[in-house]
């Protein structure tokens, strides 16, 4: 198991440092000039090439790349451009881009939390429901609505639960919070809707897979003796059936958890929360490029351990392929 341990980590290092290649490889071709964009248009080119040598865009972008990976290793993922102020004889540091990530992250962690505990139990739910009641009017009911969920982008969905919830009924408010600065914590019934939109597309994946899953398990032979032996049949689904049903189940939720910071994009603008979505909208529109490539390379650091936490506990349920 360590051996297996050290081969996975190892992976996930070269991983994580092909994506930061990618990562500042793609923003250092992104149209426009940052020393325009801050200077604006009317900026004469003496204080744009003072601006861009303070700042090292002048340098050849092999040394760009060492000096901002070198920070990372240090975990020092450089400043805010927006945050802070840039003139023309001087550039002052303005937000450390790891500070605004840890309070960033912070909110869509909770909003992550809140998704997971309302579409895992659903889903799992729906799923042994549907593998119970196989080839029932039950099991097509399941089938279309996890279809339907599956098929919209989470953005239809956000403004759906929106017209139903906040104009329809008014029972929840359309946006998640009004301060950026504000804690979610304060404010918790917000988190529902943007939970909701989330947990419905994660809900689909889940529930499809542990209804095969527990299709498999109940056509197996133990389940057949243990009925035939008399035990109830509540007790052979769920004490039996459903905890070896659950091992490929709980390898998809763990890379849905990887999947969900990709989707917070999305809802956290529906939304106007105040997490990582929303900070990567705002370093897009503000070519903010410190920051666009800070929450870049955090988000793939968690689909990547998120897919690294499947790898093993998928091998801890499944010891066969340990030596594969």
């Amino acid at each position: 198991m360590l051996r297996f341990l050290m081969r996975r980590l190892a992976l996930l290092v070269i991983t994580l440092w092909l994506t930061s290649v990618c990562i500042f490889a793609v923003t250092a071709v992104l149209p426009g000039d940052v020393a325009t964009m801050i200077l604006g248009q009317s900026a004469t080119p003496q204080d744009l090439a003072t601006l861009r040598r303070q700042m090292g865009l002048d340098q050849p972008l092999l040394v760009q790349y060492l000096r901002w990976f070198g920070g990372v290793l240090q975990g020092d993922l450089g400043h805010s451009l927006r945050t802070g102020g840039c003139g023309v004889q001087f550039c002052t540091e303005g937000v450390r881009v790891s500070t605004l990530l840890v309070q960033r992250s912070t909110n869509s962690a909770l909003l992550a939390a809140a998704a997971l505990l309302i579409g895992v139990p659903i889903s799992v739910g729906l799923g042994v429901l549907a593998a119970v009641r196989r080839d029932t009017w039950i099991d097509r009911l399941v089938a279309v609505f996890t279809l339907a969920w599956i098929s919209m982008p989470e953005f239809v969905t956000g403004v759906l639960l929106i017209i139903v919830f906040s104009t329809w009924l008014r029972l929840l408010p359309a946006l998640s919070i009004a301060n950026p600065n504000a804690s979610v914590l304060d404010s918790l019934h917000l988190l529902i809707l943007p939970a909701l939109t989330l947990a419905l597309v994660m809900l689909a994946h889940t529930a499809r897979m542990t209804r095969a899953s527990m299709i498999e398990e109940l056509r197996s032979n133990y389940v057949r003796t243990a009925l035939l032996k008399g035990l109830p049949r509540r007790t052979v689904i769920f004490k039996h059936a459903l905890r070896n049903a659950l091992v490929p189940t709980a390898t998809v939720i763990a890379m849905n958890i990887g999947w969900l910071m990709g989707g917070l994009i999305v809802v956290e603008t529906v939304f106007a929360y105040p997490g990582l979505g929303q900070l990567v909208t705002f370093a897009i529109s503000s070519r903010d490029v410190p920051l666009l490539q800070g929450v870049a390379l955090l988000i793939a650091a968690v689909y990547s351990l998120s897919n690294l936490a499947a790898d093993l506990i998928y091998t801890y349920l499944n010891p066969k392929i340990r030596y594969v």
